[in-house]
């Protein structure tokens, strides 16, 4: 449904605001709204990813069980998290998908522009780094720690490139059907379904990673993984976006 449909709709009132999802950056929300929005969710998400991970390894040493939980309070808190912050930024707490937006943005598209691209990613990052400190701080664990557990195994990237190619996909492609009224579930249920079925545990998103190295936990990542997991999540994007430009191309409209 548009603006205009909303409008004209006796079910919505005259001044409802729209309502986007990922994907879909509200045009009247103050930037310093968005750029907070990004910050806190960006945080929060990787604070339940890394304070997940430090629970699950006190209470169990089954590395299937860790996961499972890690995983399980990823879904419920992701989904919440673009529940409760896609109305004010489009909830996307991560670089890839805001450059995604960016680069549709410039070819004729919603999104953001190069203004709001440079207060996103720093947002996004700035976040990431502060939620995996406030888990660490919250178990007792080092503030900061670099973390040991490397990810540089070729399987690993291209598991990195799969997930991140799927997110794309998923959430432009929800976009182009006009479904973004189901991102909350949807991308919570992909990314749960990620962590199992790519050998990454499907990080799909740099900013996550950047923050994920600065904890030597469950959820870590070794700092000289970062970068190659970082290049196979662009490579991901840019094969996501050719994907829902192929899957979703509109048909010509028959002539006359």
């Amino acid at each position: 449904m548009t603006a205009t449909e909303s409008a004209t709709s006796d079910a919505i009132a005259p001044d409802a605001s729209p309502r986007p999802a990922p994907g879909a950056t509200p045009p009247r929300t103050p930037l310093i709204a968005r750029a907070a929005a990004e910050l806190v969710g960006s945080a929060a998400l990787v604070a339940i990813v890394v304070g997940s991970g430090i629970q699950a390894t006190k209470l169990t040493d089954d590395i299937a069980l860790r996961l499972l939980a890690n995983s399980t309070a990823t879904v419920f808190g992701l989904g919440v998290l673009i529940a409760l912050l896609g109305p004010v930024s489009g909830a996307h707490f991560n670089p890839v998908v805001t450059l995604a937006e960016w680069w549709t943005a410039r070819r004729g598209g919603a999104g953001v522009n190069a203004r709001e691209l440079a207060v996103y990613l720093p947002s996004q990052t700035a976040g990431a780094i502060v939620g995996a400190i406030l888990a660490d701080a919250m178990f007792g664990e080092p503030l900061v720690k670099w973390s040991t557990h490397d990810r540089s195994a070729g399987n690993l990237l291209l598991g990195e490139a799969v997930a991140t190619a799927g997110l794309i996909l998923l959430i432009f492609g929800l976009a182009k059907s006009d479904r973004l009224r189901f991102a909350p579930v949807a991308v919570a249920s992909y990314i749960g379904a990620a962590y199992w079925f790519t050998s990454s545990t499907s990080f799909a998103n740099p900013a996550v990673t950047i923050g994920r190295a600065f904890t030597d936990t469950f959820a870590g990542i070794a700092p000289a993984s970062v970068p190659a997991f970082i290049g196979m999540q662009l490579i991901g994007a840019v094969v996501g976006l050719a994907l829902v430009a192929v899957i979703f191309m509109r048909g010509r409209t028959p002539s006359a």
